[in-house]
């Protein structure tokens, strides 16, 4: 018996012609179908959008769901992800059931430590998208916060 455990790595892309994301808006228009209208004001959950060099999407991955105040992004998860699927890029997305889209301070650390991770593995982080259950959203990048 083997007392070494045994890694596979897979991927399955999906057929078909993949949403290009070019805008903040692009991005929360395909985070919103992901989130749960019935929990969306209740909850807090973290999706990652993966993007090819095209920046057309590979996938969004749910990464988390927390409670009413947060939930846990680990850095490591959003990149060992990317690295599975060869993303160019990544897209960030949390809610606020709250309904407030200012970014927390808490937002703007973690924002910043994913950014700078991903500059080691030469996968940039192109936005943080903040979603709230009104229909609406908040964008570091649009901001100038990125």
């Amino acid at each position: 018996m083997n007392k070494i455990s045994e890694i596979e790595v897979s991927y399955r892309p999906s057929i078909g012609r993949k949403p290009i994301i070019a805008s903040a808006y692009d991005a929360y228009t395909e985070f919103k179908s992901f989130y749960d209208d019935s929990t969306i004001g209740l909850k807090e959950s973290f999706y990652v959008m993966y993007l090819n060099q095209s920046n057309r999407v590979l996938g969004i991955y749910p990464l988390s769901t927390g409670g009413v105040t947060g939930t846990i992004a680990d850095p490591r998860l959003i990149f060992s992800v990317a690295l599975k699927i060869n993303a160019a890029g990544v897209i960030l997305s949390h809610n606020h059931p709250s309904g407030n889209l200012s970014p927390s301070v808490a937002d703007k650390e973690l924002t910043n430590k994913i950014k700078e991770a991903g500059k080691l593995l030469d996968i940039k982080v192109y936005d943080h998208i903040i979603v709230s259950p009104e229909n609406s959203y908040y964008s570091f990048a649009d901001e100038g916060l990125l």
